[in-house]
C-alpha cells in the first residue's frame, strides 16, 4: 500500500529514479511517459518483452508496445507487470518496493546498444533525387530522414532531460524506453497515429512545418502552397483508409495551426464512434492501414517505402515508427515516434525528416531537418 508519509518524503523525479534503478540493477526494462495536455506520468516496468507481428488492439495484453518504422519488422511489448502512475508530481497509483535506495541513478545503468550505423547519404542529394521521382510520377511526395550525432556530459541525469523535455513540450507525448531489446530512446512526439477510447476512435493528419517563436499570432500564419499540399495529402491518405473499409461515418476537424516545441505544423483531426458504426475492431485495422503514415513515409506507400529503403543509407529502427500504451486504464493511445533520439553510452543520436514535394527545394528541407533536431540538441546544454 502507498502510505501519505512515503509519498510526502519522496518527489517525483526521486521516486521515479528510485523505481527505475531498482529495476535496471534487477536487469528490468521501463517505459516512461506523459500523457499530452496533461501534468499525468506513467512508468511501466518489466522483466520481460514480448514480440509480435501483428499488432491486434483488442486482443493484446495490458502494457505498452514500441514498433519499428518497417511494418514487416517485429513490435516489441513491455507487458505491464508493474504500473506506477502520477498525477501533478503525486504517485496516485502503484505499489512502492520495501526496499530503500538512494535516487542516484549511474548513465551506465541504462540498456546502451553500440552505435554501429554512419550516413552514408548527403541530404540534400537525397531530397534531389527525391524530387526527380515524384517529378517522374514515381511518386507524389516522399519523406527522407537524416541523423546527427552529438555528445553529451557522462554525469548527465537522463531522468531530468526527461523532465525537460516534458517542460518544453506540454502538448506531446513524451516517453523515456530502456530495455536489451530496443536499446534506450527519448522522445516527443505531436503526432497521433491512432487512439481508442470508450468506443471512440481517433488519428490525425500532422503535416506542414514552419518555425514557431512566442509572439507568433496561430491565427494568422501564412501557410505556403507546398505546406497547405503536403498535409492535405496525410488528409487525403486517412481519408483512402476509411474507404477501404467502407467507412463512411466519421467526423473531419481541420486542418488549424499547432505548435510542438520550435516548429508549427498542420492538423487535421478524425473521429469515429465504433459502436454507432458497429466496427469494434476499428483501431487494429487502421493501425495496419496508417502505418507508416504518409507524414513519415510518403505516398504512395509502396514505393515510397521501397525508395526510402533504397536510398536513405541506413536503418531508421524505431525512429518514425510508433509507440504508448494499450489497453491501459481501458484505452489505447499510440503515437509516431517523432522528434526522438536513441541514447548510448557517450553520445545521442537525434533523427529528422522532411517532407518532399514537387515545389520542395533541397536546401529549405536539410534546413526544417535541422530545426527539428536543434530543439533536442539544446535538452543536453
Amino acid at each position: 500500500m502507498i502510505t501519505t508519509e512515503s509519498i510526502a518524503i519522496n518527489t517525483e523525479t526521486e521516486l521515479i529514479t528510485r523505481l527505475i534503478g531498482e529495476a535496471l540493477q534487477r536487469g528490468e526494462s521501463f517505459c516512461l511517459w506523459k500523457t499530452p495536455a496533461i501534468d499525468e506520468k506513467f512508468l511501466l516496468i518489466t522483466h520481460e518483452v514480448i514480440l509480435e507481428n501483428e499488432i491486434t488492439i483488442e486482443e493484446t495484453v495490458s502494457g505498452f508496445v514500441f514498433a519499428p518504422f518497417n511494418p514487416a519488422d517485429q513490435k516489441v511489448i513491455f507487458p505491464s507487470t508493474s504500473l506506477y502512475k502520477f498525477v501533478e508530481g503525486k504517485l496516485v497509483e502503484g505499489k512502492l518496493p520495501d526496499t530503500s535506495s538512494d535516487s542516484i541513478l549511474p548513465k551506465e545503468s541504462f540498456h546502451f546498444h553500440q552505435a554501429t550505423q554512419t550516413n552514408t547519404v548527403g541530404y540534400e542529394d537525397l531530397v534531389k533525387h527525391g524530387i526527380s521521382k515524384i517529378e517522374s510520377g514515381l511518386l507524389e511526395k516522399i519523406v527522407p530522414s537524416r541523423f546527427e550525432d552529438a555528445s553529451y556530459n557522462p554525469n548527465v541525469d537522463l531522468i531530468k532531460v526527461f523532465e525537460r523535455l516534458c517542460e518544453k513540450h506540454p502538448l506531446a507525448f513524451v516517453s523515456f524506453v530502456s530495455s536489451p531489446q530496443t536499446g534506450t530512446w527519448m522522445g516527443a512526439t505531436p503526432e497521433l497515429l491512432v487512439s481508442v477510447s470508450k468506443n471512440k476512435f481517433k488519428t490525425i493528419a500532422l503535416a506542414g512545418t514552419l518555425p514557431y517563436s512566442p509572439d507568433t499570432n496561430l491565427k494568422t500564419v501564412a501557410w505556403t502552397q507546398k505546406e497547405i499540399e503536403e498535409q492535405a495529402l496525410v488528409s487525403r491518405y486517412i481519408i483512402s483508409c476509411f474507404k477501404k473499409i467502407r467507412l463512411r461515418e466519421y467526423e473531419e476537424h481541420g486542418p488549424k495551426t499547432i505548435v510542438a516545441g520550435n516548429v508549427m505544423h498542420l492538423k487535421t483531426e478524425f473521429e469515429v464512434d465504433m459502436q454507432a458504426t458497429n466496427f469494434p475492431q476499428l483501431g487494429s485495422v487502421m493501425l495496419k492501414l496508417l502505418h507508416p503514415t504518409s507524414a513519415v513515409c510518403g505516398m504512395p506507400l509502396e514505393p515510397a517505402l521501397e525508395f526510402i529503403t533504397a536510398n536513405e543509407g541506413y536503418s531508421r529502427q524505431f525512429y518514425s515508427g510508433y509507440l504508448g500504451p494499450l489497453n491501459i486504464q481501458h484505452q489505447s493511445n499510440l503515437f509516431v515516434n517523432l522528434r526522438c533520439m536513441q541514447l548510448f553510452a557517450d553520445k545521442v543520436r537525434i533523427y529528422a525528416g522532411a517532407g518532399v514535394t514537387v515545389d520542395s527545394d533541397p536546401k529549405d528541407e536539410w534546413q526544417e531537418t535541422e530545426m527539428k533536431m536543434d530543439n533536442l540538441k539544446k535538452l543536453f546544454y
